[in-house]
């Protein structure tokens, strides 16, 4: 009896696996998990953050319709135009929608610039790096390592945890101190250039597009999260994660770790915690507390859609592994 059962799991465990792969292919079946939150033994003692991790994962999301991609999925695969390769939804190698038009699909504008290094030894069609790209295509670039842009240091944040790592809530501070610690002369005062810009910048605020609420507001977000322009991600196994953050072009960047979350990913890296995020998720937990502790607005579902494909792929996984559950436990009962 214990052997029917262990290979009755296996069997579930397998089918639930192959059913990925026919379906949905183009999406991510060898999650990288994103070392961006710290273990969870060092889970804030919070009582909102422990009230998040208590959350059922990707519920209470302002999600667009998945009937577009219900629809794409019953039709089958494409091949793309560009590089022949057979796709569900979008090319992961083109970065081109396939099978849905970009009206179907939401398109979502980010408050900074995001940067993904993926590393050279994971193909695309295993990163849900692709995702975010794919949603935000004006806010997001993926480079494959060793190619690293030129950042100016004190406009970049790298999320990744580590010793001098800070949170999201501190790190605008961090910046301006960094800023400030490279604007003072010899003689230990502030360049004036310095002075002359945040006083451009003030006045630009209240005299430009006047009557124009949305202008207005626009420039005072930007104000709220200057100097920061661009937020860096690695993308890939947390055992290939050293070679690139290691790297000598990624120096001197002040690192940010995310507060503990928990992932939804289904098939989680062995001996690695459930705080160890996707990339899609880690990308979108950061914007999540950036706009709450930057930006200073209330959260009211912007960034969602960043998760749309993941969370419509979560949801086929798990609906897929509850049948299949049933089905064994019909045939216990007869």
């Amino acid at each position: 009896m214990d052997k029917m059962l262990c290979r009755r799991a296996h069997i579930l465990q397998h089918w639930s696996v192959n059913i990925l792969r026919a379906s949905m292919s183009s999406l991510d079946q060898h999650q990288h998990l994103h070392p961006s939150c710290p273990d969870k033994t060092t889970v804030s003692s919070d009582s909102s953050d422990t009230r998040e991790l208590a959350k059922e994962p990707l519920q209470g999301l302002k999600l667009a319709s998945h009937a577009v991609l219900e629809k794409a999925k019953e039709r089958g695969r494409s091949i793309c135009s560009k590089c022949g390769g057979s796709r569900m939804f979008f090319c992961y190698t083109c970065c081109s929608l396939l099978g849905v038009s970009h009206q179907e699909i939401p398109m979502i504008k980010l408050p900074v610039k995001i940067d993904i290094i993926k590393h050279p030894n994971e193909t695309d069609g295993k990163s849900t790096a692709i995702h975010a790209k794919i949603l935000a295509p004006s806010d997001v670039n993926i480079y494959t390592y060793p190619c690293i842009p030129d950042y100016e240091k004190n406009k970049v944040v790298l999320v990744f945890p580590g010793p001098g790592a800070v949170s999201v809530l501190d790190m605008i501070q961090c910046l301006h101190d960094m800023t400030d610690s490279r604007s003072h002369g010899p003689s230990g005062e502030p360049c004036i250039k310095r002075l002359k810009r945040e006083e451009v910048t003030g006045a630009t605020d209240t005299a430009d597009s006047p009557g124009s609420g949305t202008s207005d507001e626009s420039k005072g977000l930007e104000s709220r999260a200057y100097p920061l322009q661009r937020v860096v991600f690695i993308d890939s196994t947390w055992n290939q994660t050293n070679k690139i953050s290691t790297d000598e072009r990624l120096q001197g960047i002040l690192r940010v770790e995310l507060k503990t979350r928990k992932t939804c990913f289904w098939r989680s890296q062995r001996g690695k915690p459930d705080t160890y995020l996707a990339t899609i998720e880690a990308i979108y937990y950061f914007l999540k507390d950036f706009h709450k502790h930057c930006l200073a607005q209330e959260y009211n579902g912007e960034y969602d859609n960043l998760l749309f494909f993941y969370s419509y792929l979560h949801s086929v996984v798990n609906k897929s592994k509850q049948e299949k559950k049933d089905q064994l436990e019909n045939e216990k009962a007869v």
